[in-house]
């Protein structure tokens, strides 16, 4: 069997030259590879050279989420597909692959082929994909790669019928594995309601293109309250879930069915309803797809994640104080094109009762509580939702506890 990921073109990133192209990042390593740094090992804030804002993976951390999160799967008898697009590094992939893993999820198709440039093998794309062009693409890539196994979902008897008419028109030799996608009501992708789910399931069954080979849904559509009036429609939706696998039970065409759904906030609860005993005969092979899980944050996931008290954060921002303009605050040289504001505002690091109040699209405005600091102190801060920090960053330094770097992470946004 092939391996899950290509591990020469995933090491071949290590000799890419490193230049200007990479914000944050030291002069004096343009020119040189990230193979040469990791062996000099350099202090990225002591006489480093590092220019803010840069940002930092802290190696020891995600060293512990990766066991963590493989040692809670294995306990709970699911499976673990981590969502890539939270990183879009494929050293990250290869790190998740090796720690057991089952695939990589995608979100989109340009997802995919990014997978696939670095020979990732399994992929679960958590979408419909109707448009002629990727279809044709997909065929292909499946009639040329045995190897490669692709799912992806439907939830309409029109996506079914495009899909169907793309891949016949591109002459796939290989029917292209789906599961019927359940969504929840004020969500977002998914069939709505027994009935719709029913209907595509039979379509993608009669389909002569389409695999039926499971169930999917993502219970986290309609935000990460963890109150339990919010668990309890969570539940609920899981609970449909389930029930929809085993009433279709006659339509799969695979010997293992997949039911899979679990972002980063909810994987326990998607574990307590979809695994345990399953009517005689269906056997189910149930995956979670949380991507998060591997930095943590400081913030949302902090919050929520069902391993918050187990997992550490992984991901920072460093930037410095240039400016005191008035009593109180400190502006940085850190804005919304370097960290995550989407679910809340950076965490300041090592501080005391000081906060972080607006950024702008360069700078940040830290309210000063009781702290001290000066032009030109550099700061870190924790942030929140890790997706829409790395989009930010191509390359990004991973330290040890020392500040020392000891790997630089490639990014393909």
């Amino acid at each position: 069997m092939a391996a899950p990921i290509n591990a020469a073109a995933v090491a071949a990133l290590a000799d890419e030259v490193i230049d200007w192209r990479f914000k944050g990042l030291p002069a004096s390593w343009w020119g040189r590879t990230p193979a040469q740094i990791r062996v000099e090992a350099p202090d990225l804030f002591d006489g480093g050279g590092a220019v803010g804002p840069v940002c930092v993976l802290r190696a020891g951390a995600m060293a512990h989420n990766l066991a963590a999160m493989a040692g809670w799967c294995r306990d709970r008898g699911v499976e673990l597909a981590p969502h890539g697009k939270t990183h879009m590094a494929p050293q990250l992939f290869a790190r998740q692959l090796d720690a057991g893993a089952c695939a990589i999820t995608a979100a989109t198709l340009s997802h995919v082929r990014v997978y696939r440039a670095f020979g990732v093998r399994d992929v679960v794309l958590a979408n419909e994909l109707v448009d002629e062009a990727g279809l044709r693409w997909l065929a292909a890539e499946l009639d040329t790669h045995p190897e490669f196994s692709m799912i992806c979902w439907v939830d309409s008897v029109r996506g079914v019928e495009l899909m169907t008419a793309a891949l016949a028109s591109a002459g796939a030799v290989r029917a292209v594995d789906v599961c019927v996608e359940l969504g929840m009501p004020g969500g977002r992708t998914g069939c709505r309601g027994r009935h719709a789910v029913d209907e595509v399931a039979r379509a993608a069954a009669d389909s002569p293109r389409l695999r039926l080979v499971g169930v999917a849904g993502y219970e986290a559509a309609v935000g990460h309250d963890i109150a339990p009036d919010a668990v309890a429609r969570v539940t609920g939706y899981l609970a449909a879930l389930r029930a929809a696998a085993v009433r279709l039970a006659p339509l799969f065409e695979a010997d293992q069915v997949i039911v899979t759904a679990g972002g980063s906030t909810y994987f326990d609860a998607v574990a307590d309803v979809l695994t345990g005993d399953w009517p005689e005969g269906l056997e189910v092979r149930t995956i979670v797809r949380s991507g998060a899980y591997l930095t943590h944050d400081d913030g949302l996931y902090a919050r929520t994640s069902p391993l918050r008290a187990a997992l550490q954060p992984a991901l920072q921002v460093w930037a410095q104080v240039v400016s005191r303009p008035e009593p109180g605050l400190a502006v940085l040289t850190m804005g919304r094109r370097d960290v995550s504001f989407d679910q809340d505002l950076p965490i300041p690091l090592g501080l005391t009762d000081s906060a972080v109040t607006k950024l702008n699209d360069q700078h940040a405005y830290l309210r000063l509580g009781s702290d001290t600091v000066e032009v030109g102190s550099w700061l870190g801060f924790g942030i929140s939702h890790p997706c829409t920090v790395f989009d930010k960053w191509q390359l990004i330094p991973e330290l040890d506890a020392d500040d020392r770097v000891v790997g630089l992470i490639r990014t393909f946004f």
